[in-house]
């Protein structure tokens, strides 16, 4: 396997930097604590971390409005500190990939602030600027676009007011974009996760759009745009030079689609993050709100499984730092109960959430504070959160619904729920820093911490462990066919990855009772082997029997 195809074998940690580990005792999250926290990061068993954004910014949605692509944010350090994070994790054996926005700046990039004086200036054309807006909307605040008095223009923003969209079809902007990828890959990084990467190539003359989705009028005119595989040849040709690997984040992105960007003559990413497994519940719950439906999870998982099968290579994920915690989502936490710091299963539903994926065809990737099963937060008034999409939706959207109703929403979609500091141990602030942290810690980490789980063999943190070395060791698991069984089932996800006469079988509860389960019948007479459970007894031994709440077991199979 040539070293491009590394990630094929590999799996990666996701690092949010702002709430992982205070390391200089100022209350937020720093590239000191990650520096401390690196071992700890080696012993998931993980190859790599994923940086979201730790360049400067302003924090108008915290990091992905960056003002200087080649610098690190203060408050997480500097460019000596990171290049001793670099150093380390290298001397650890774990890859390190940045984050790269280019769809869009903060509104205080030195390029904005030029562009912003006049029509005559080198930057004028680094924006997309209008004399009259479209009709397009913003994913973030209200319309997609903004008039700046100095320049008297609209600007475009597809995010926040404060994040303005980069002109990609300005050479200029596309040279700017390749000298931030040979700053970080001269530096030594491994790679990158590109952000909306799909949205980059806007429609010419940006006419005016019709619904795709709520608050998204005007997708169909930017989402997989024009030249976008043009663009993205070009930034290839750059990672190329280097033998590094790259990431897309393709919102709304459908199979075929995706697969113009990892496959043929158009490839130009090596993975993209897909969205359609997390509709399960509906992802955006500030307008629509469905009860979660596993036989929709098991269909985006298997179309894109079957999809990619020989032609692309998959990424696993469940959560990241867009979306909230997934036990709250699709395992015991949507049962929530005031009553309870954590959910009835929260242990067995969080091990059985990582062997549902993990085991799957793709590279697995680990948010920061999954691995301990961390659960939403719930707080007490809109006026706490600091998410801008949050603070926006619920100002938006059912305003006819009570206050209470509205918090609801809140409480189960924020990006606030993701952003809470990770949880180390019981001391005052959750062990995340010595004074208080810069955002709210969740009140159940004195049960839900990495000191706590480290010490319980049956613990989430060490079901993540064994579940990445299980699928290391195993060819079968990385490679291997992927077959779903009764996907018409409301309760059990089954699937199976086989690699000539050698098959793993995995079979995961989403019920919160006991359930029975058939063996499939072309697999019958064939012998298994328990070798992963989620429960410390593995009772019933007989698989033709009844499976307790949110129960997972892996079978490795051989023909008789």
């Amino acid at each position: 396997m040539s070293s491009r195809e590394e990630y094929k074998t590999e799996s990666y940690y996701q690092i949010w930097i702002r709430s992982f580990k205070d390391g200089n005792g100022d209350g937020i999250g720093d590239l000191y604590g990650v520096y401390e926290k690196l071992p700890y990061v080696k012993s998931l068993g993980v190859d790599g971390i994923w940086f979201s954004p730790v360049y400067p910014s302003p924090n108008a949605d915290f990091g992905y409005d960056i003002s200087d692509y080649k610098n690190i944010h203060p408050d997480y350090g500097d460019l000596d500190q990171f290049k001793k994070v670099l150093e380390k994790a290298h001397e650890l054996g774990l890859k390190v990939i940045m984050d790269l926005v280019v769809n869009h700046t903060s509104d205080e990039h030195p390029w904005f602030i030029e562009s912003r004086k006049g029509k005559d200036n080198p930057y004028s054309d680094y924006y997309i600027w209008r004399d009259r807006p479209n009709n397009w909307d913003s994913l973030f605040e209200g319309k997609a676009w903004e008039y700046d008095n100095k320049r008297g223009q609209y600007y475009l923003h597809l995010f926040a007011k404060k994040q303005p969209d980069l002109n990609m079809d300005n050479p200029k902007v596309r040279e700017e974009v390749k000298s931030i990828l040979r700053f970080w890959l001269d530096m030594g990084v491994d790679g990158f996760r590109e952000d909306v990467i799909n949205f980059i190539s806007k429609r010419e003359g940006l006419p005016d759009g019709f619904p795709f989705l709520p608050a998204a009028k005007g997708m169909s005119h930017y989402k997989d745009g024009p030249h976008i595989h043009e663009y993205m040849a070009e930034f290839r040709k750059v990672c190329d030079e280097y033998g590094c690997f790259q990431i897309g984040e393709g919102p709304m992105t459908s199979v075929g689609t995706a697969l113009k960007y990892l496959s043929g003559d158009t490839k130009s990413l090596d993975m993209m993050f897909s969205f359609d497994h997390m509709m399960a519940d509906c992802l955006y719950t500030e307008y629509i709100h469905r009860p979660f439906d596993l036989i929709k999870l098991k269909k985006a998982f298997t179309r894109w499984q079957n999809a990619l099968n020989g032609k692309a290579w998959n990424t696993l994920y469940l959560e990241n730092h867009d979306h909230p915690r997934i036990i709250s989502r699709y395992g015991d936490g949507r049962y929530f109960s005031p009553k309870r710091k954590i959910p009835k299963y929260w242990k067995e539903s969080g091990k059985m959430l990582a062997a549902s994926y993990i085991f799957q065809q793709g590279t697995p990737f680990i948010y920061q504070g999954q691995e301990i099963g961390m659960t939403n937060i719930r707080l007490s008034s809109i006026d706490d959160y600091v998410d801008v999409s949050s603070k926006t939706n619920y100002h938006t959207y059912h305003l006819k619904d009570t206050v209470e109703e509205r918090l609801h929403r809140i409480h189960i979609s924020s990006r606030d729920s993701a952003r809470t500091p990770v949880q180390w141990d019981d001391s005052a602030h959750a062990g995340f820093s010595t004074v208080t942290p810069w955002f709210y810690v969740n009140q159940n980490y004195d049960v839900v911490n990495v000191r706590a789980e480290e010490d319980d063999p049956d613990s989430i943190l060490n079901f993540y462990r064994k579940c990445l070395a299980l699928r290391k060791k195993s060819r079968t698991l990385i490679y291997g066919q992927y077959r779903e069984y009764f996907p018409r089932d409301r309760h059990i996800y089954m699937y199976s990855r086989t690699m000539g006469d050698v098959m793993y079988l995995i079979i995961c509860s989403f019920a919160r009772h006991r359930v029975h389960v058939k063996f499939p019948k072309d697999l019958k007479g064939m012998k298994k082997k328990l070798i992963l459970c989620n429960y410390p007894e593995n009772e019933p031994k007989d698989i033709n029997g009844h499976f307790r709440p949110y129960e997972a077991r892996v079978y490795r199979m051989k023909k008789s």
